[in-house]
């Protein structure tokens, strides 16, 4: 009886070993300021992208994730929180210090986690291995450039080392970024134990830098201006982006010329690739390693970016190219070639994640899976999608309708952004679309209610105690969107 007992209790153990083994692995990729205009398979421009575009093909791919948006200039911050959290926007900058984050829960249930690139989270990243966490950003960006063809000609060079920036230790941010990465792989292909891996490039952030090869395969003559470029755009200050003010507005000359933003798309499109190429190298990386097979592939970014659009140059703004990003996914089980277009948030990664590593989700996370999505168990995710910055703007998207409101001049912007995907025709003049906006507004309030949004959209001065405490922080994080 006694051998029977010990014969029992090792089988026991090794299928103990094998469900653990058998978990599945995750490689979580994460952009800064990378917008849809990046993504070469999406056919907006000529950015090439050739490795995030075949991990598209080869999974899912939801074309409507957004981000909340953010209490303040560094949207990053906001989103990032959000991700690690799992809280809306409105309870994770103080939840954020009080959960546990993502990386805890993967490792409360079996999960080596591994971490490197920008961080820009409260306190120190909660990873088990940890390799040159960053801060938020480079810095090295050169503002108020060009001003003309003699100053691109002579002024800042996006590949020079000299500016430091993403040069700054003699090796590209995204190199470095991608060769921890890769001896991660390497490490874990070494190892049973299931792995959590969190790979943050600061890329494709300011100072939008990138060896010279990358910038000569966008020659400014093949650069194509937004068709929603304008010179300013009309509710610039009121919406919390002064041209000389906001540091990333500063970036770009005011008015906004289209030489100016050929310049700064032709350098946004090259660190793109420069990434892309890195990235690849990562792809690659888990393919030799043997754990490719039993391993999902999420990749996203933290917002967008407008670089141009709307005569914007930042993210704080309530439009598609500055809210929407990308959001692939794929691994064991998911069809290729599959794409949703039903809204989702950014943030849905993190719940995702403990859906398929068969993880309860809990109870404080506010994000959901896109299983159900990708399963056909469920067709809607979230409705309406809501929006925020700072105390300046408000959104609510519903069906083929955008409500956009600047409470503090009482302003509201209506786009049909089915018909009118650029968001270029405001209809908010139009009488014919009184009735639609008083509509979308009701719901607002109430979305804003359900989204514990302390604003009266009717009185906004309310929050103005919320402005000068923000005001005093992004003076002293200035230059740390």
């Amino acid at each position: 009886m006694s051998r029977f007992l010990a014969g029992l209790c090792t089988a026991l153990m090794i299928l103990s070993l094998q469900a653990q083994n058998e978990k599945p692995n995750f490689l979580f990729i994460f952009a800064d300021d990378m917008s849809l205009d990046t993504i070469g398979a999406m056919q907006r421009y000529s950015c090439k992208t050739p490795h995030l575009d075949k991990m598209m093909a080869s999974g899912a791919s939801f074309n409507r994730a957004y981000n909340m948006g953010a209490w303040g200039g560094a949207v990053c911050v906001a989103s990032r929180a959000m991700l690690n959290s799992g809280l809306f926007v409105n309870k994770a900058q103080k939840g954020i210090n009080e959960f546990p984050h993502w990386s805890e829960i993967m490792k409360a249930n079996g999960y080596k986690t591994y971490m490197t690139g920008k961080w820009h989270v409260p306190g120190n990243p909660r990873f088990d291995v940890v390799r040159d966490p960053r801060g938020g950003m480079p810095k090295g960006s050169g503002y108020n450039r060009p001003k003309d063809m003699d100053d691109y000609l002579n002024g800042w060079k996006p590949w020079d080392p000299a500016h430091g920036g993403f040069w700054q230790g003699g090796t590209h941010w995204s190199e470095v970024t991608a060769n921890h990465g890769v001896d991660f792989i390497n490490e874990a292909a070494k190892d049973d134990t299931p792995f959590f891996m969190y790979i943050a490039f600061n890329a494709t952030h300011d100072p939008r830098q990138a060896p010279k090869e990358f910038i000569d395969m966008y020659p400014l003559d093949s650069i194509k201006v937004p068709e929603s470029f304008l010179s300013n755009y009309p509710y610039d200050e009121e919406m919390g982006c002064n041209p000389t003010g906001l540091r990333d507005e500063r970036l770009m000359p005011s008015p906004r010329t289209e030489f100016a933003v050929k310049v700064h798309r032709q350098e946004y499109f090259a660190l793109a690739t420069h990434m892309d190429r890195e990235i690849g190298r990562v792809f690659e990386a888990l393919e030799k390693s043997g754990k490719a097979d039993n391993t999902y592939i999420i990749f996203t970014a933290d917002h967008g970016l407008s670089v141009g659009h709307h005569g914007l140059v930042g993210k704080q703004s309530m439009y598609d190219h500055s809210m929407q990003v990308p959001f692939f996914i794929s691994g064991p089980g998911i069809k290729a070639e599959q794409e949703f277009n039903m809204p989702i948030y950014l943030q849905d990664a993190m719940a995702t994640t403990l859906d398929l590593a068969k993880i309860a989700k809990p109870e404080h996370v506010q994000f959901n899976s896109v299983m159900p999505l990708i399963e056909g168990k469920k067709k809607v995710q979230y409705a309406p999608i809501y929006g925020k910055y700072t105390h300046t703007q408000r959104m609510i998207q519903e069906g083929d309708f955008k409500l956009i409101v600047y409470p503090t001049i009482k302003v509201s912007r209506l786009y049909n952004t089915s018909k009118d995907p650029q968001e270029m025709n405001d209809l908010a003049k139009n009488p014919e679309y009184a009735a639609k906006i008083q509509e979308l507004t009701v719901k607002l309030k109430k979305l804003m209610k359900d989204m514990d949004d302390d604003m009266d959209l009717d009185n906004p001065k309310k929050a103005a105690g919320n402005k000068k405490k923000k005001t005093k922080s992004k003076k002293k994080k200035k230059d740390d969107h």
